[in-house]
């Protein structure tokens, strides 16, 4: 009888011993789980070149190391170069751009066809609708992210032209709609903006703020075809009011509010109080913000800006972005720091194995969720 009793009584240990094992694993693993749930992953693209600048290719997860604010983070998911990307193609077609439409189109053509199989690509451009009965430029999501190559011709075949630059509200509409929601499987960590333009908006209800905030959030990489048409602008700008090219509104009211704070912006908004001399200095500070924006977009995420002289050159300038793309390395990882307190965050990626002048090009930072 004792026998048996000492027999039950080991058995009933091992069974609670066990449940209590099962359960301290269990709640682990939820708490992962959670944590994975919770916490979003942070994805950071990256190019790795030379001392030459030539791309370095062949690389593993290995050869890389991740820190956020000076703090090491463990690497939860690596893509190499030959992973697809998910691509916006914004097209800039005001301004200069409306009588060299088929010029862009085929570029854009180039572009397209340049891609890898597996890419991904959506098609923005800007268009004329009339409101009120009022001619107005907005913004037009031509064509959803597609790997259909025919789809996308037939997309570029149906862009327009418009009388304005909704340039932020496009870009605003790529971060809200085109890659509103997170990046899926393959994709993670490989989105880019590929955006051909001269950078200076004339029309956006939205400010460059608010969009470099939202491109910020998206983590995706920012690329610029940069067209100089300062020079077309200008040659217009000046002489006769009545047939000269105008400022808008927007752009007066951004010059006099960013560079000139203390002037009364309503004795300066109607285009023909402006003499020449005052419109070239406003010109001239409107290309330099846009130039400042373009670089800061480029920069902090991880992308490139490609200056071209004028629309015959985006051929090429677009090849050099494709094959950029085409050697990006993704990693993505979750954030040691957990607090929800929307402060700025900086990344720092290392390479090691590599010979001595590697240059790594990366996403710079990004803003925690708020609470």
């Amino acid at each position: 009888m004792p026998r048996t009793r000492a027999i039950i009584f080991l058995l009933i240990a091992f069974g609670i011993f066990s449940a209590v094992e099962a359960q301290d694993k269990k709640p682990k693993g939820d708490d992962d789980e959670v944590i994975r749930v919770d916490t979003e992953l942070v994805e950071v693209p990256i190019v790795i070149t030379d001392r030459a600048g030539k791309p370095l290719l062949n690389l593993k997860q290995t050869n890389f190391s991740v820190s956020e604010d000076g703090k090491p983070q463990q690497i939860a998911e690596f893509s190499a170069t030959t992973a697809p990307f998910e691509i916006a193609l914004l097209l800039d077609t005001s301004g200069s751009a409306r009588g060299e439409l088929q010029l862009i189109q085929r570029a854009a053509q180039n572009f397209i066809n340049s891609l890898r199989p597996g890419d991904r690509v959506s098609i923005v451009a800007f268009k004329t609708s009339t409101k009120d009965n009022k001619a107005e430029p907005t913004s037009e999501l031509l064509s959803v992210l597609t790997s259909d190559r025919a789809a996308l011709t037939s997309a570029l075949d149906k862009i327009g032209t418009s009388n304005g630059t909704p340039y932020y509200d496009s870009l605003s509409k790529i971060a809200e709609t085109v890659f509103a929601e997170p990046a899926k499987g393959e994709f993670r960590g490989r989105r880019a903006l590929v955006a051909l333009t001269d950078g200076v908006d004339s029309t956006s209800k939205v400010d460059f703020t608010e969009v470099q905030e939202q491109l910020a959030k998206s983590g995706i990489a920012c690329y610029f075809i940069k067209v100089d048409t300062r020079d077309f602008f200008e040659q217009n700008l000046l002489g006769d009011c009545q047939i000269a090219i105008r400022f808008s509104l927007a752009q007066i009211r951004r010059y006099y509010r960013k560079f000139s704070p203390s002037s009364k912006i309503e004795t300066a908004s109607d285009f023909c109080q402006l003499g020449d001399f005052e419109r070239l200095a406003i010109s001239k500070k409107l290309y330099e913000l846009a130039a400042e924006e373009m670089n800061a977009l480029a920069k902090t995420s991880g992308g490139k800006v490609f200056p071209v002289g004028d629309l015959s050159e985006a051929r090429v300038a677009f090849k050099s972005v494709a094959d950029e793309i085409g050697t990006k390395y993704s990693l993505g990882y979750y954030s040691s720091n957990e607090k929800k307190d929307g402060t700025f965050r900086s990344i720092k990626v290392d390479v090691k194995g590599l010979p001595p002048g590697t240059q790594v090009r990366a996403r710079e930072g990004y803003t925690a969720p708020g609470k």
